[in-house]
């Protein structure tokens, strides 16, 4: 996927042949172009972070392996200039008409943390902006590459119709009730669906550089994260405090009350939904509508939650704790949060 560029090219006629090819007496040096989208508003983390470990990955690429290809990054945007949550102001290199020239185009958070904000900032002009171009994408020859609600931007287009994808666990349930069609994994940090990469909450941002350096090599991408002591972070399930989960349907409110309170107590999902007026089925389809979850699932992730929070804050054997949560032994708990330390 790689660009490349003849002698002709100023930038790079002085760089020595790494990466290159030769075709007749003309070197040709391969070139990865990334282009990051920035607007308004954005978070100034999401585009220092990817800048940072994007060039840090190209100055450090000749140690790991001289053959590795350049890296460029350059902005993308919608006016000259574009200022983020951060108060950092960025020179835009390229206006976004030019999105196809690169070979992987980055859309970063749109500076949001709430549904009703997000769903504001897609109406913007320069989100529209960033959309329609997005939309012109030749996706044989261009990567799309999102975190957060930039995530949100990259659906808009309908590029993610019944693909697999991520975004900020806390807008999960907003998220799937604007695009139904789309696989959405909120467990995983990074999901690649194709030349879609997609990846969660705010910091991910980090995984998701990460990510598109290791496309580039393996190596390179572990050699970064050493330098910058990034930790490998598979999951965002860690990180979701599910009490906090955006969700409005009036039947799942109700059954998340109903089984926190009896947490203590064996779940049945047919006598769960018997007692809240429902059937299992409709039960079983309006929570996995929400929250992309099974009925049973919840409850195991609020069990997880609550054992973590007593581990915590008393000092509670795990078989007690065991009890409190609903599990007859220690065993069978310890089992569950082995399985959720291996996801995550």
């Amino acid at each position: 996927m790689s660009r490349f560029l003849g002698e002709a090219s100023s930038a790079y006629d002085e760089r020595e042949p790494v990466g290159s090819g030769v075709y007749g007496s003309i070197a040709i040096v391969y070139v990865m172009r990334i282009g990051l989208i920035a607007i308004d508003g954005c978070f100034g983390s999401a585009i220092a972070s990817i800048i940072d470990i994007v060039r840090v990955a190209d100055g450090a690429r000749g140690d790991v392996d001289p053959r590795i290809d350049p890296i460029e990054l350059a902005i993308l945007g919608p006016k000259r200039r574009v200022t983020t949550t951060a108060s950092m102001t960025l020179s835009v290199d390229h206006p976004l008409s030019e999105s196809g020239e690169f070979d992987v185009v980055v859309v970063p958070a749109l500076g949001t943390l709430t549904a009703a904000a997000t769903n504001d900032a897609l109406q913007s002009r320069d989100a529209r902006s960033v959309i329609a171009s997005l939309g012109r994408l030749d996706e044989a020859t261009t990567r799309i590459a999102a975190a957060c609600t930039g995530v949100f931007a990259v659906a808009e287009t309908g590029r993610m119709h019944h693909r697999r994808a991520t975004t900020s666990w806390f807008l999960g349930p907003e998220f799937l009730k604007r695009y139904p069609t789309v696989a959405l994994d909120l467990d995983t940090m990074v999901v690649v669906d194709g030349n879609l990469v997609t990846a969660g909450a705010a910091f991910a941002h980090i995984d998701l550089a990460l990510s598109l350096v290791r496309s580039i090599s393996p190596d390179l991408a572990q050699h970064v994260a050493k330098l910058l002591i990034i930790d490998e972070r598979p999951s965002q399930a860690a990180f979701v405090a599910y009490e906090h989960l955006r969700h409005e349907d009036p039947i799942v409110v109700e059954f998340e009350c109903f089984v926190r309170a009896r947490l203590d107590e064996p779940f049945n999902v047919a006598f769960v939904a018997q007692s809240l007026g429902t059937s299992r089925r409709t039960l079983e389809r309006r929570v996995r509508a929400a929250l992309n979850l099974t009925p049973l699932g919840f409850v195991q992730r609020l069990r997880i939650e609550r054992a973590r929070h007593l581990s915590a804050t008393t000092d509670l054997t795990t078989a007690e704790i065991a009890l409190r949560v609903g599990y007859a032994n220690a065993e069978t708990l310890r089992s569950l949060l082995r399985r959720e330390r291996r996801r995550s």
